[in-house]
């Protein structure tokens, strides 16, 4: 059953466990049956531990708050349960019928959860030399995507630090062009470092234009690095 995860578990009952909701336990007329609650609690922790250490070592840059946001982003509930659907766990989830029947193979919740719980049980298995590796080669594009995301909400931080790689001469913005009436006026910036042109924007306020340059310039050096 296990394949599907790209992981070969030494003990096939953790995969088992992890994979049954308590809908599906409680309806059981075999017995008691574990669900997968514990192993979530478990794996919640695991993939804490994980993302943190990995985020803390790939971006020096960032300070604590923005290291939290940026976990928080990417163990959030609906980004675990996009990755739960793309290895293939939700339709391996064992699921009461009154859950089945009302959707739960493909809620959010359930799916995050389930997610959590293989990575528990991977944990208990493998620990967390394998816990941590499964995390990382199957996470590592959505954290730098995320990334990307958060730095792009504020290009001028963002083109600050790629400048500063290579540069210390200051990045300058001016505004070479302001028109419209006082109620609706447009902002056009450029931005110099050095003599030369990165970027230029425009918009209806001076943080907005520079914003928008500063997107501009950093464009120009992705597109470079391509």
């Amino acid at each position: 059953m296990e394949s599907f995860l790209e992981y070969k578990f030494n003990n096939d009952k953790l995969i088992e466990t992890a994979l049954t909701h308590s809908s599906y336990a409680h309806e059981s007329k075999h017995g008691y049956i574990e669900n997968n609650e514990r192993l979530e609690f478990l794996g919640d922790a695991v993939l804490e531990l994980v993302i943190s250490s990995f985020i803390f070592d790939k971006f020096p840059e960032l300070p604590e708050g923005e290291l939290t946001k940026l976990r928080a982003s990417v163990v959030c509930e609906s980004s675990l349960a996009k990755k739960a659907k793309e290895i293939g766990i939700g339709d391996r989830i064992k699921l009461g019928k009154g859950e089945e029947n009302t959707g739960g193979r493909y809620r959010d919740s359930i799916l995050a959860d389930a997610f959590e719980a293989v990575i528990g049980a991977i944990y208990l298995d493998g620990g967390i030399e394998s816990a941590g590796k499964y995390i990382i080669e199957i996470m590592e594009e959505s954290i730098f995507h995320m990334r990307k995301i958060f730095r792009m909400s504020d290009c001028k931080t963002y083109l600050q630090e790629i400048v500063q790689k290579y540069s210390r001469e200051p990045i300058e913005y001016l505004i070479v062009d302001e028109s419209g009436p006082a109620h609706n006026k447009l902002f056009v910036v450029n931005i110099f470092h050095n003599g030369k042109i990165l970027g230029k924007g425009s918009g209806k306020s001076k943080k907005e234009a520079e914003q928008n340059a500063a997107l501009d310039a950093v464009k120009h050096f992705e597109d470079e690095l391509l």
